[in-house]
């Protein structure tokens, strides 16, 4: 589980500050409710909506390459 700013700010919509601005001007909803609480946590299972627009977020993968 992980805050809500931070999915948001991974996900390539926005900045932290900005996702945290957006949080409290109430355009953000988890699940069909609308959040206006920072700190919020939310799980890989929950739908993110921003503007009436799902939030797509992935996790990264990281390859480590060596070359001799």
């Amino acid at each position: 589980m992980e805050r809500l700013q931070k999915v948001i700010a991974n996900s390539g919509y926005c900045s932290r500050r900005n996702a945290e601005k957006l949080i409290v001007s109430g355009k953000v909803r988890v699940n069909g409710i609308v959040v206006t609480e920072l700190g919020t946590k939310v799980s890989g299972n929950d739908e993110v909506m921003i503007n009436n627009k799902i939030l797509s977020y992935e996790e990264k993968e990281y390859v480590l390459l060596n070359k001799p």
